[in-house]
């Protein structure tokens, strides 16, 4: 972008910008004066400006009341004895400044022209007036420099391709506001989901993100070494049973938001680094947590005023019923043939190979049901739907369904066919769970990545007795992704990025 607005595309004509910008904080110094102040004399904020006078003011009136304010340069225009510059606030709230020969004098309105570029950070002092126009504006006594740009910015009127976007997300901004609200709504979600846990008594904690025994979910995890110890480590998978040993210890109802690593693929609905929401109450079920989870969404959507939401596969209504839907009787009624948990794996693989779902040859057949409900079945699921009755691999915490055979009591909340979060009435036997995690163990030592570890600190805690306890898992991203229709990169602040080509 050149001084006056116009768009730059050219590398070296960036360069060649810097070296005019660095030229121009050179100047400011040699003058005596600071390209990056410890701060300026602001009165207040372009948004306290706004509400105060916007609509009450005719065209080219005063009002008397001096103000400073700072902001960055997103517009500039130089004429003669009057410029005009629009300064935007963090939030995209903008306002003109008007720096006039009568009003800073002759020194610095051409220090303004000389010095001055988009992108910037200047503090203006001066009058609240309606110019001719009726733009509500501050009519300049005086300005100062609060932060110098060195690069310019992008063009306010052409879109930034998208992974200019991602990688710099402070260009995408600084100029788009659904970038900016974006972030605000998921401000808004995370602390709407702290508010309902809190409101029900919930304690929030923090658990160990390096672990030496990864656990808590079936994932990859990414590998690193400690020093001091001279013991390798991993990043955790999940958050899980650092907050069920606190349950033993007694804090009954917890939960953390937390970021965790599975080191696994990167696409529209998946990163390696992501936030859960994980929470446990003792003497609760799966379906108490179905209640909570709903809860939680519900709050969310009133705090963001968004309950019906218009997909690709259709309009998905938070307001109406939230439906049950059993894994086995699901996947028959899709496929059409009857599958239960003694349905065989041939069958299984045929129905796959019907279906053109790839499998893998070392599945079993518990495995099958859940890949073949999760590629053929949850993405018809457009409502909200808690799909429930597990076969027990699906989900190794989960304890077994207390009227049912060769079942968990585990549920899926799938929207938007897609998995939003997950619950268990949670395993506390710790005889079964050693049993369980001795299974995943030994898949692990076969070259399961995904496997977890038998986690002889966890299975000690259990065996001091823990309570009934009910468990939910939630993802944030996926939350703010249902509620602002974007990928999970748009909803991350800062994703991962591969490292950029030379």
């Amino acid at each position: 972008m050149t001084e006056q607005g116009t768009t730059v595309h050219e590398k070296n004509d960036v360069s060649e910008q810097m070296q005019i910008r660095l030229d121009k904080r050179a100047k400011l110094l040699e003058s005596g004066r600071e390209a990056y102040p410890v701060g300026v004399p602001v009165t207040h904020t372009i948004t306290e400006i706004r509400e105060k006078y916007d609509g009450k003011l005719e065209a080219d009136q005063t009002t008397g009341e001096l103000v400073g304010v700072a902001g960055r340069v997103v517009f500039v225009r130089n004429t003669g004895k009057l410029c005009f510059a629009s300064l935007q606030q963090g939030n995209g709230t903008r306002i003109q400044a008007m720096i006039s020969l009568a009003g800073v004098g002759e020194e610095a309105l051409a220090d303004w022209k000389a010095l001055v570029d988009l992108g910037d950070h200047v503090f203006v002092h001066g009058e609240v007036i309606s110019s001719r126009r009726g733009e509500l504006s501050i009519m300049a006594d005086s300005w100062q420099m609060a932060s110098k740009a060195l690069r310019p910015m992008p063009n306010l009127h052409s879109e930034l391709n998208d992974e200019t976007r991602v990688r710099q997300r402070y260009l995408d901004l600084m100029v788009r506001d659904e970038a900016r609200q974006i972030v605000l709504k998921r401000a808004k979600i995370t602390q709407t989901v702290r508010d309902v846990l809190n409101k029900r008594g919930y304690t929030e904690l923090e658990t160990p993100i390096l672990q030496l025994i990864h656990g808590g979910a079936s994932a990859r995890p990414f590998t690193t070494h400690l020093n001091a110890f001279d013991q390798p480590m991993t990043l955790r998978i999940a958050t899980e049973l650092f907050l069920k040993s606190a349950a033993v210890g007694g804090l009954e109802r917890v939960y953390e938001i937390g970021r965790v690593f599975r080191n696994e693929g990167v696409d529209s609905t998946h990163s390696p680094e992501f936030t859960t929401l994980e929470c446990y109450e003792a003497y609760a079920d799966q379906f108490v947590m179905a209640e909570r989870m709903k809860e939680i969404i519900m709050s969310c959507a009133d705090a963001v005023g968004v309950h019906q939401i218009e997909t690709e596969a259709g309009t998905i209504d938070l307001t109406g019923e939230w439906k049950w839907l059993g894994v086995y009787p699901g996947l028959s009624e899709v496929v059409g043939q009857e599958i239960t948990p003694e349905t065989t794996v041939d069958q299984l693989r045929a129905i796959a190979a019907q279906h053109e779902v790839a499998v893998d040859p070392k599945w079993d057949a518990e495995k099958l049901v859940v890949e073949l409900f999760g590629e053929i079945v949850e993405p018809t699921l457009i409502n909200p739907t808690f799909v429930y009755d597990y076969p027990p691999s699906a989900q190794p915490l989960a304890r077994q369904h207390r009227s049912e055979a060769g079942l968990i009591e585990a549920w899926d909340l799938i929207i938007g066919g897609m998995e939003r979060g997950t619950a268990f009435s949670e395993l506390i036997d710790p005889v079964i769970q050693r049993e369980r995690l001795t299974e995943q163990s030994k898949l692990a030592a076969g070259g399961d990545d995904e496997a977890m570890q038998l986690d002889e600190g966890f299975l000690r805690a259990l065996e001091h007795g823990a309570p009934p306890m009910g468990g939910l898992g939630l993802g944030i991203d996926r939350l703010v992704m249902l509620f602002t229709g974007v990928g999970i990169r748009e909803t991350i602040l800062f994703p991962l990025m591969k490292p950029e080509a030379e």
